[in-house]
């Protein structure tokens, strides 16, 4: 299939394919006189690296996963390593705000007991 229908059948664009080729994430597409052509595996793994950007990988984080990888089939193992390495990121992120969250209301907290205890509240 040309870039058009593969750019329709992943849900991303011809820009994007054209992009994610020239920086490694996906593999040049055959030829076919001066038209790209691309099959069922290059779909797939454009709509792998579309779910994985919606789910907040970054591009870097996924040429790491695809880094020397030249197979026809997905590196599962080592995109199963860098989910878990980005669970692990969101846990870490999830708690800091968490605790910022407790801390935020705390603050307001004292605030209106400031408020309250204020001398200036009795004139």
């Amino acid at each position: 299939m040309y870039i058009g229908q593969a750019a329709q059948r992943s849900g991303t664009t011809i820009k994007s394919i054209r992009h994610y080729e020239s920086i490694g994430l996906l593999p040049a597409a055959q030829r076919l006189g001066k038209y790209r052509v691309y099959d069922q595996h290059s779909v797939e793994l454009l709509i792998f690296i579309k779910c994985a950007q919606q789910l907040g990988f970054r591009l870097k984080e996924l040429q790491a996963i695809f880094a020397g990888h030249k197979g026809p089939q997905m590196p599962w193992d080592l995109a199963r390593q860098v989910i878990a390495v980005k669970k692990q990121e969101i846990g870490e992120r999830i708690a800091a705000l968490s605790l910022q969250h407790s801390q935020l209301v705390e603050f307001e907290a004292s605030l209106e007991q400031a408020r309250v205890d204020c001398p200036l509240n009795s004139l």
